[in-house]
């Protein structure tokens, strides 16, 4: 089986890295954690971010078999929608979306046409499922802790994280979000530490810590073993929750948070059109 080609695409705009996985030139593509550009100050939407992407699938003469989302994520909108339109594919999510959606449907007054079921991703992935991308074979993770619903997908020798890991010089995921559990994050990262010294780790954020001026989004196992600020060697359990804890009082809600849930737990499809023919998000006040 050859080896994963990976090719990274970065967003200043949100910090995020989304990535296309293919097994050749020629072959068959997965594109993960996508990005869909939203200026919040107007509500414009555009597809500059996610035609990066297309441009390249159209360069090397890839087939999209899967547009995978580690998560329903709270800084981004997700391209998910968009990309299946231009390029096909089936969109994927880890089966507990249902429980994400079970908790902001309430807060964003959706009705009864809206099933918090995950029945609007094509494809709900459990823990240990095996599927194809093309050469690749890949395999789910089930990694909770940021979100109930968190997934990485390790292929081959890559690993793709979503926001359970960043740079080792940044550390972990926020555990704040409803339905975020610290201990859960903490046994989930362990998972991922017993993987093999030389897998490839992808995240998907850098947020730039003093003292580097470079962005960058791959590391290794062992590279995350030893020096992750947060979970290195030798950091126990109940040191993790209270580190992780204290600090996630002191983080604000991240921006996008209340436009990009409603879009990610849609598949990436923005909302029905309303009566006049408009679709609209909803901004609730005082519930986060």
């Amino acid at each position: 089986m050859p080896l994963p080609q990976v090719k990274a695409f970065y967003d200043p705009d949100t910090s995020t890295v989304s990535y296309i996985v293919f097994d050749r030139r020629g072959g068959h593509a997965a594109l993960i954690d996508t990005v869909l550009d939203y200026d919040a100050k107007s509500g414009r939407t555009s597809s500059m971010s996610a035609d990066r992407l297309v441009d390249f699938v159209m360069e090397y003469d890839l087939k999209v078999e899967w547009i995978l989302e580690t998560h329903a994520h709270a800084d981004h909108l997700s391209a998910a929608a968009y990309l299946k339109k231009k390029l096909g594919g089936k969109v994927a999510i880890g089966q507990r979306i249902d429980q994400v959606q079970g908790i902001f449907k309430p807060v964003f007054g959706f009705g009864e046409d809206f099933p918090a079921d995950g029945s609007q991703f094509d494809v709900l992935f459990a823990a240990g499922d095996i599927f194809r991308i093309g050469e690749l074979s890949a395999s789910v993770l089930f990694v909770p802790g940021h979100t109930p619903a968190d997934i990485a997908f390790l292929i081959g020798d890559a690993l793709f994280v979503g926001d359970t890991l960043f740079m080792p010089d940044v550390g972990s995921a926020r555990c704040d979000f409803p339905g975020g559990d610290a201990g859960l994050l903490y046994d989930s990262i362990q998972q991922l530490l017993a993987l093999p010294d030389a897998t490839r780790v992808f995240v998907c954020h850098d947020y730039l810590p003093a003292g580097r001026s470079v962005i960058a989004w791959q590391s290794s196992i062992a590279e995350q073993r030893e020096g992750n600020i947060h979970l290195h060697f030798g950091v126990n359990k109940a040191e993790f929750i209270a580190m992780r804890e204290a600090r996630d009082k002191t983080l604000g809600m991240p921006q996008l948070i209340l436009p990009s849930i409603q879009i990610n737990m849609r598949a990436g499809r923005f909302p029905p059109a309303e009566a006049d023919g408009q679709r609209y998000l909803k901004i609730p006040l005082d519930v986060l």
